[in-house]
């Protein structure tokens, strides 16, 4: 019984909260238990419970097998918060679960937690308009730049050589104004939340992510104030880490090399660096990920079995965080997978392998819910255990979404052409994307036949039929026709008489006649003469 996969949407935690509680339900064991000389039916002890969860989290996709003995004992311990289990004897409200013999059993009804009631979706709005090229404001021309229009002939086409269908309308140069950096920043928010959605695979980030909560200033300055190695760089100072906590980290980090030769180093020095690390960071009165960004960091979870995916989201996802949460994500994650990976490092815990250790430890500060709910640590620790493995991956500035918004910039900032009664702008259309659609060669044929060869034949009838053309330009118009467009000339004059008898046949020359010249003195032949030198 591994439980359903909760995919990305609203209330995800809920969702999880109810499917847990469906297997764990509809899952456990009963049988008689004996308690102070008297029986109880269908119930079952604290260590039965712990094991039975315990192996049933373990194998479901939603939590992994990263999860613990003792989370699942606190989870058990929620159960009981929350009335899903009671003891023996009715009493349940208090966290007071403990992994041994007490017996406990199911209430008769079921206590899932209701999905919120959304507005019926009229208008919401959840997305920022993507600001378009029409929306500034045109900048005052001396004089609009007029075409005369051009009318297809068989002169200008041959002049040309190129096809043009019907007129080419009046238009206009058309300059904006320069982008104002409020406008920048609204082009960065709307394309990053939009970006965010097409990954996360949602209709809607409503219940997800509320976009009044996005700072587009957390978004530039995460993108372009980073050092070589893409950490963050903070502008005020005064909000990043003390001295202290920096030089602990980076001791721990680069051990055994990046302590201070002053410091003390004593057995048990590196536990103590460990802990003055962890204390800062479980002091913080919010999580680095914050509390508005939780329902976007769980909705990511269901993607992690897709690691492209999962690192794509959580790259985008992290760009809304304030630049000094992110500095201290990248650090902290960075310290992470170097304890995790550094062999020469003592052991931080007799009882806990270390990559066990750094999750449980920092778990919590990374991610939590403001009104604490139920599964925030089994939720937090398998995404702190992937951010920690793709560390590298998950805290690079996407590439894709830096691309198309530098496009997109470059277009506003262009100069087009408007045409009478067109709109100018692009991007009402590539707004919404277009898809292909296969279709037969038949169909294929007929749309090209159609599309491409359908004006050249117009052009073919109107040459023919054109009676201001003298025979000799026809002729002449015709023949340039079928070398540049062979096929349809040739499926207009399949045979050369259909040919004879559109063409206008050629005047037959009169040869002249031949006139003899006569001579007044009959034909001599060569005759040398001699002469004389002197």
């Amino acid at each position: 019984m591994d439980g359903k996969m909760i995919g990305p949407g609203p209330y995800r935690a809920t969702k999880l909260w109810n499917e847990t509680v469906k297997l764990f339900r509809g899952g456990m064991p009963l049988k008689r238990h004996w308690a102070h000389f008297r029986s109880y039916d269908n119930s079952f002890n604290g260590t039965e419970a712990v094991d039975w969860l315990h192996e049933l989290l373990r194998r479901n996709h939603n939590f992994g097998p990263e999860v613990t003995r003792y989370q699942t004992l606190q989870l058990l311990r929620k159960f009981v918060k929350n009335h899903v289990i009671e003891d023996v004897k009715g009493r349940y409200g208090k966290e007071d679960f403990e992994d041994n013999g007490q017996l406990y059993r199911f209430p008769p009804t079921s206590p899932l937690k209701p999905l919120p009631q959304r507005p019926p979706a009229i208008d919401r709005g959840d997305l920022p308009r993507l600001i378009r090229w029409d929306d500034y404001e045109e900048l005052p021309q001396k004089e609009n730049v007029r075409v005369k229009p051009l009318v297809l002939n068989s002169e200008s086409w041959n002049k040309r050589h190129s096809i043009a269908i019907g007129e080419v309308n009046e238009c206009k140069l058309v300059r904006r104004r320069e982008i104002t950096p409020k406008q920048v920043d609204h082009v960065w928010k709307s394309m990053t939340i939009a970006h965010l959605q097409r990954v996360l695979g949602l209709k809607t980030m409503e219940g997800v992510l509320d976009s009044r909560h996005v700072n587009a200033k957390h978004i530039l300055h995460n993108v372009f104030s980073v050092n070589k190695t893409g950490i963050v760089v903070l502008q005020n100072k005064a909000e990043d880490m003390p001295y202290w906590v920096l030089s602990a980290m980076k001791c721990l980090a680069n051990w055994p090399n990046g302590g201070d030769a002053k410091q003390p180093v004593y057995p048990g020095f590196e536990r103590d660096v460990l802990k003055t690390v962890a204390e800062y960071f479980q002091r913080l009165k919010e999580p680095l990920l914050t509390f508005h960004l939780y329902e976007v960091f769980v909705n990511i979870l269901s993607l992690l079995q897709n690691v492209e995916v999962a690192s794509e989201a959580l790259q985008v996802c992290c760009l809304l965080l304030p630049p000094a949460n992110r500095r201290r994500l990248q650090l902290l994650l960075r310290l992470m997978a170097r304890v995790v990976s550094n062999a020469a490092l003592p052991p931080l815990n007799d009882a806990i392998a270390p990559r066990t250790l750094m999750v449980q430890t920092f778990s919590r500060c990374i991610l939590g819910s403001a009104e604490e709910t139920d599964l925030d640590e089994l939720l937090a620790t398998k995404l702190v255990t992937f951010m920690m493995e793709q560390h590298e991956a998950v805290l690079r500035v996407p590439a894709g979404l830096h691309r198309h918004v530098d496009e997109h910039l470059s277009h506003l900032r262009r100069s087009q052409i408007k045409y009478a009664g067109a709109d100018a702008d692009y991007s009402t259309t590539a707004a919404s994307p277009a898809f292909c659609k296969q279709i037969s060669r038949a169909e294929f044929e007929e749309q090209r036949v159609s599309g491409s060869q359908g004006p050249l034949q117009e052009l073919l009838e109107g040459l023919i039929a054109d009676r201001e053309l003298s025979s000799k330009d026809k002729r002449k118009r015709l023949k340039q026709f079928q070398k540049s467009y062979p096929e349809i000339y040739r499926r207009r004059f399949p045979t050369a008489e259909s040919e004879a008898a559109v063409l206008p046949e050629k005047p037959q020359r009169l040869k002249p006649q031949l006139m003899f010249l006569t001579l007044k003195k009959p034909f001599q032949p060569f005759q040398r003469s001699w002469s004389f030198r002197a």
